[in-house]
């Protein structure tokens, strides 16, 4: 088991506000805390602290002891590939990507070793219809909604200019609920979005075209609703719904290529992870305990 010794001695920073509620923004800077683990060998061939220190940045983890571990997991079953790979006589095939890097001589050992040894079945027409009809839901075209809206621009932290514009907003609000077919004149006359001159007209909006809580918003409305004041980055809006789309069923023939290329990679990824278990097995691992399923390298 690994023993952590921690460092205490850093204070909490004086800046530290007590009552903001705001989700926790994840420290990716390096650990001040110290992890003591055995030494690290596999079948006699030691992973250095060195290396396994490099490594550590590529696992964000709660605390350092599980980065530590899921960094020297890694770098063990990339030992444990690469001395199959020699003992196996793999030839070094280095691949260039489409942005010109060119493999190092061990990743392309490790694939060609994958390629080489780990048999992935293809799956027949049959299974690629049965996933088809047991995850029809997967395959639905994304709903589409048709609004107008009105923008009154204000920064988020310029407080004073942000509550005056959505007191501006519900005043105008409050206005359209008198008279709604009024929308596109007061969107020509107060947006400030260029859509403005269009009346408010967005068009056709599809799921991740406008900021999250638009988009919230829109899904709320029925056609020809009103929206009370939407508060995004861009200022505060109202919102016009004036047709909603809803998402149809693609049929088999579209999605097939898809579905054919989700079930080899998942395929691949079993068929790996249990070579990589078998290798597990026969090796002489020493320093960590390695389920080799759950190695980086075959999720």
């Amino acid at each position: 088991m690994a023993a952590l010794v921690i460092d205490h001695s850093a204070g909490r920073k004086s800046s530290e506000h007590p009552h903001e509620h705001r989700p926790a923004v994840p420290d990716t800077a390096p650990s001040r805390e110290r992890v003591a683990m055995p030494p690290v060998t596999v079948n006699g061939v030691a992973i250095s602290r060195k290396a396994i220190a490099a490594e550590v940045q590529n696992f964000p983890a709660r605390n350092p002891g599980e980065g530590w571990r899921a960094a020297t997991r890694a770098l063990v079953i990339r030992e444990l590939l690469l001395q199959e790979a020699r003992r196996l006589d793999i030839a070094v095939e280095q691949r260039t990507d489409q942005d010109g890097r060119r493999e190092t001589i061990e990743d392309a050992l490790v694939r060609g070793l994958i390629e080489r040894e780990v048999r992935v079945p293809e799956a027949d027409e049959e299974m690629l219809r049965r996933f088809y009809e047991n995850n029809l839901r997967r395959f639905v075209t994304p709903p589409l909604h048709e609004a107008d809206h009105i923008l009154i621009a204000a920064r988020r932290d310029d407080r004073e200019a942000f509550d005056a514009a959505r007191e501006r907003a519900l005043a105008l609000r409050s206005s359209l609920a008198a008279a709604p077919e009024r929308f596109a004149a007061v969107a020509r006359d107060c947006s400030d979005c260029p859509s403005g001159a269009l009346g408010g007209s967005l068009g056709q909006i599809g799921p991740g075209d406008t900021t999250p809580e638009f988009e919230a918003a829109l899904v709320d409305l029925a056609p020809g609703d009103i929206s009370p004041p939407v508060e995004t980055r861009y200022g505060v809006h109202l919102i016009r719904l004036t047709r909603r789309i809803d998402g149809r069923q693609l049929p088999f023939e579209a999605v097939r290529e898809r579905i054919a290329a989700y079930l080899a990679e998942h395929v691949s990824r079993q068929a790996t992870a249990q070579y990589v278990s078998l290798l597990v097995g026969r090796a002489d691992i020493r320093g960590i305990a390695i389920d080799g399923a759950s190695s980086p390298l075959v999720q």
